[in-house]
């Protein structure tokens, strides 16, 4: 059987994130090449592309046309307009969460994607990790009810130190944890519990501390707690559900984010190929989560 040719990424953005995981990951993969490189300072693009042989595109149009598909690893506010871009170029997508800067340009981005026919992933590390898959899989047999309550907690130092420290859109005081970490929890309580059908309440405070409850479509409620700003490290994750469900818990973190991503990819290239389902996570996904976060901000005292 003649093995298909390599899938070429383009990869957009320079930060952290960009060389830790999407570049490595990609350049990895059986499946996949990162065939380019681009970012508004071509010595930053130089310098991921170079360990990997890559391309260095000259321009976002330049990458587009060189590639079968663009992974992002840049803000919100700029991501959904290249996103939309390259939809409509017809190249698929790997976004990263949130999609845009608000609900409006996310939908504007799910709506290029679905007319251009064209796949897209969301980057959701957790729904890609073992341990994740394996405690949302507890819920198989059991639909979560209204004898249901789920918990979760991801505190976090990060905006305190580190390389996420001078993320500028996440420093913002109405962002912070809930716009960063809030996809990947509202997205593993809906998996497990079902889908959300209202946020009940929501508080925050200037330590970027974000409290929030959701009521789940089967009567399940949930309650979660998350901030970028408690000098604790390593992170505090735990995500949990208890009642007539049993007790199901899942605490840790992600222990290679590479290796989920490489799993993400799985995904990714047999859905682009037609050899496999869409995937779990893609951009219609991301509109709902940012739909949900929105609305915790919105509620939020």
């Amino acid at each position: 059987m003649t093995r298909s040719a390599p899938l070429r990424i383009g990869l957009v953005g320079g930060g952290h994130w960009a060389r830790a995981v999407h570049a490595p990951a990609i350049a990895a993969h059986a499946d996949t090449e990162l065939a380019a490189v681009w970012t508004r300072r071509p010595e930053v693009a130089a310098e991921i592309a170079a360990p990997h042989a890559a391309a260095v595109a000259g321009s976002f149009s330049e990458l587009v046309a060189a590639v079968d598909a663009v992974a992002f690893a840049v803000p919100p506010a700029v991501q959904a307009g290249l996103a939309i871009e390259a939809a409509a170029a017809g190249r698929h997508l790997i976004c990263e969460k949130p999609l845009a800067e608000d609900v409006a340009g996310a939908r504007r981005a799910v709506d290029a994607v679905a007319a251009a026919g064209v796949v897209s992933s969301v980057v959701l590390t957790l729904r890609h990790d073992a341990g994740v898959r394996k405690w949302l899989a507890g819920f198989d047999d059991e639909p979560a009810g209204s004898d249901t309550v789920g918990t979760a907690r991801w505190l976090s130092g990060s905006l305190l130190g580190g390389p996420y420290a001078a993320s500028g859109w996440r420093a913002e005081p109405r962002n912070g944890a809930v716009l960063d970490l809030g996809p990947h929890v509202v997205d593993l309580l809906e998996s497990a519990l079902g889908p959300v059908v209202a946020v009940e309440w929501a508080r925050h405070d200037e330590r970027d501390l974000w409290r929030f409850g959701l009521r789940h479509a089967g009567g399940a409620r949930s309650t979660s707690m998350m901030s970028l700003r408690l000098p604790i490290d390593p992170s505090e994750i735990e995500i949990a559900a208890f009642g007539g469900v049993g007790a199901q818990v899942f605490r840790g973190r992600v222990a290679d984010a590479t290796a989920c991503y490489a799993a993400l990819l799985d995904e990714f290239v047999a859905a682009v190929r037609g050899s496999g389902s869409p995937p779990v996570a893609d951009a219609a996904r991301g509109l709902r989560l940012q739909e949900i976060i929105d609305e915790v901000r919105r509620v939020a005292v």
